[in-house]
């Protein structure tokens, strides 16, 4: 797996320390470094890279701005001296925000959780022990194995994502939306607030699933829909 890149940033010396540790990842090929953001925004209206190594504070528009302006935006690793934009950088679903000055450990860091996101979107891991999704939380991306998912819960803005052998993560999201990334066949909506893995249904009873550790409601609205992927005539 490999990974082709850019870095935009108004200081030559950030650039330089980006080619060299570039450099030092034979995973990551730079295909272009830019001293302001419009030149930048030229290159990626012709190119489409994987990823971009892009500073917040510049003068003519900033970093914040142009990923907002990218019709087709690649992956992000924000990098700026400034901790209070770390928020916004992952309202963008940034792939990883870093302080300046960069170390190499945190910048390699930053470009394995890259990799493995270009990895689960190319579907490199196929099967059910292998899967994952990234969601956003707590200012990061966290790595979600979808055979550890117990349930999913829908909380008014934001859905929990309950874990077999860790803590729920909590990620601003819809149930609606969750399900456009998860497997179709592996995850079924069975009630306006739950998601829940087809694997982890241990059996039905009274309009009610028993799930490995919880039993939930089966919403009206979706009895039908849970009877015809479970094969059964009633519940």
């Amino acid at each position: 797996m490999s990974l082709t890149c850019v870095a935009i940033d108004d200081e030559p010396l950030a650039l330089e320390l980006v080619r060299s540790y570039v450099t030092r990842m034979p995973e990551v090929k730079l295909v272009g470094t830019f001293e302001d953001a419009i030149s930048g925004i030229e290159f990626l209206s012709r190119k489409h890279p994987d990823l971009i190594f892009l500073d917040i504070n510049m003068p003519d528009i900033s970093g914040l701005d142009l990923a907002k302006a990218l019709k087709e935006r690649p992956m992000i690793i924000f990098t700026t001296a400034h901790k209070q934009f770390a928020y916004d950088g992952f309202e963008l679903e940034a792939v990883d925000y870093l302080l300046k000055p960069i170390d190499f450990d945190r910048f390699s860091k930053a470009v394995y959780k890259a990799i493995d996101l270009k990895r689960y979107r190319e579907n490199v891991y196929s099967t059910q022990e292998e899967s994952f999704i990234y969601v956003h939380s707590e200012y990061r991306m966290i790595k979600i194995v979808l055979k550890e998912v117990e349930y999913i819960e829908s909380m008014e803005d934001y859905i929990k994502i309950h874990l077999t052998n860790d803590k729920p993560v909590l990620t601003l999201m819809s149930l609606k939306k969750i399900l456009e990334v998860l497997p179709e066949q592996q995850f079924k909506r069975i009630h306006r607030s739950y998601i829940v893995p087809v694997f982890k249904v241990r059996s039905v009873q009274n309009k009610k699933i028993q799930l490995s550790t919880v039993v939930l409601p089966i919403g009206e609205s979706y009895a039908e829909q849970v009877k015809q992927w479970l094969g059964i005539k009633t519940l």
